[in-house]
C-alpha cells in the first residue's frame, strides 16, 4: 500500500507553492482537530448521549438537536484557541462570537455551520461541518457588520463529511482536495486529488416535497428530467437526496450531479428569499464547486458575488455540473 499524504504535509506544499500562510495553516490545521472531535460524537450517537432534541430553537426558529449545540461549542472551544481567529460566526448564534481577551487575536474570521443535516442524526444518516475563512486585517475586534463579505473574498472553504468515512474536503482557491480521517491514528490522508465535477450528468437533487410551490423555471427544469426519454431532454435522470447539504455536494463532487434548493411561493409568503444560508452554507460550497469545474447560482446571480446584508441572509442555491447549472440559469433568464 502506497503511503498517503498527511493533511499537514499537504499544507506544507500549499504553504510553499500557493502561498499559504502559516497562520491560515495553523488554522485550517485547529478546524480538522474539531472536526475529528465532532466526528466521534456523532459516531458514538446514543452511547454517548447526544442524540434527540435540546428543548431550544435557533435564531431562525429552527429546533435544535443536542448535537447541534455541542457541535458548536466544540468548534468554537477548539479554533478560538488558535491565535489565528479574530472572530466567529455560526449559524447557531443570534450574533458573532468575539475571541476572549484571554486568546491570542489573528487574521481571520470564520462562518460555520458545525453540524449540517442534523435532522439525520437520530438515524444515523450523513451530516457534516461547513466553514469558511475570511480576511480581516484589522487589530480591532470585528463587528457583526465586518463578517459580511462576498463569497469571492473567502480564503479557505471546505466541509467535514460524518458518514460511513468521515471526509474533510477543502480550497484555498487552487482546486479542490479531499482527505479520509484514519481513526486509528486521528489523522486525515490525502485520498481524492484535484477533485473535479463533470460537466455533464443525469442526476439531480431536490426535496421534491415542495413541488407545488416551485416556480416555472425550476417546475420545468424538474419536469423534463423525470419525463425521462420520452421527454425533451430524451434522457433517463435519477433523483438523489440525502437531507444534508454535505452529502449532496459530496456526492456531486465525486460523481457528478445538480443540487437545487430553490426558492419557492410557500418561502415568498414568509419573507424568505431562500432555504440555505449564503454565509454557512452556499457560498463556502459555491466555491467548492467553482474550483472542482462546476457552476453555483441563485438563478439570479452568481452566489460568490452576492453581497451579504445580514449573518443569517437566505439564498436560493443551484450548483453542480456546469452544463446543468446552465440549463438553470438560462430557464430563469428566459
Amino acid at each position: 500500500m502506497r503511503k498517503r499524504v498527511s493533511l499537514a504535509d499537504y499544507l506544507a506544499n500549499e504553504t510553499q507553492v500557493n502561498h499559504v500562510t502559516a497562520e491560515l495553516v495553523k488554522l485550517t490545521l485547529t478546524i480538522a482537530d474539531a472536526c475529528v472531535d465532532i466526528a466521534a460524537l456523532v459516531r458514538h450517537g446514543e452511547l454517548a448521549d447526544v442524540l434527540g432534541a435540546s428543548g431550544q430553537q435557533n435564531v431562525q426558529g429552527e429546533d435544535q438537536k443536542k448535537l447541534d449545540i455541542i457541535s458548536n461549542d466544540v468548534f468554537i472551544e477548539k479554533t478560538q484557541a488558535s491565535g489565528a481567529l479574530a472572530g466567529i460566526a455560526s449559524e447557531e448564534l443570534d450574533h458573532h462570537h468575539p475571541i476572549p481577551d484571554t486568546h491570542q487575536r489573528g487574521s481571520y474570521l470564520v462562518t460555520v455551520d458545525p453540524l449540517d443535516g442534523s435532522s439525520n442524526i437520530d438515524v444515523n444518516g450523513a451530516t457534516g461541518t461547513i466553514f469558511s475563512v475570511l480576511p480581516w486585517a484589522s487589530d480591532a475586534a470585528p463587528r457583526d457588520e465586518d463578517f459580511l463579505q462576498a463569497g469571492n473574498r473567502q480564503v479557505l472553504a471546505g466541509y467535514c463529511l460524518y458518514s460511513s468515512a468521515t471526509m474533510l474536503v477543502l480550497t484555498f482557491g487552487h482546486g479542490v482536495a479531499g482527505f479520509t480521517l484514519d481513526i486509528e491514528t486521528g489523522d486525515f490522508l490525502l485520498s481524492h486529488e484535484a477533485m473535479k465535477v463533470p460537466a455533464e450528468t443525469t442526476e439531480f437533487a431536490i426535496n421534491a416535497a415542495y413541488a407545488a410551490h416551485w416556480y416555472p423555471p425550476v417546475q420545468r427544469y424538474i419536469d423534463e428530467c423525470v419525463s425521462g426519454a420520452a421527454g425533451p431532454r430524451e434522457t433517463d435522470f435519477n433523483m438523489r437526496w440525502a437531507g444534508s447539504m454535505v452529502g449532496d455536494v459530496h456526492r456531486i463532487l465525486c460523481r457528478g450531479g445538480v443540487f437545487l434548493y430553490p426558492a419557492d411561493a410557500r418561502m415568498e409568503k414568509s419573507g424568505r428569499a431562500g432555504k440555505l444560508r449564503l454565509m454557512y452554507e452556499a457560498s463556502p460550497m459555491a466555491w467548492l464547486m467553482e474550483q472542482a469545474g462546476g457552476l453555483a447560482h441563485t438563478g439570479a446571480s452568481e452566489i460568490m458575488a452576492v453581497q451579504p446584508t445580514s449573518l443569517h441572509q437566505r439564498v436560493p442555491v443551484f450548483l453542480g455540473s456546469s452544463d446543468e447549472v446552465q440549463r438553470l440559469i438560462d430557464y430563469h433568464n428566459a
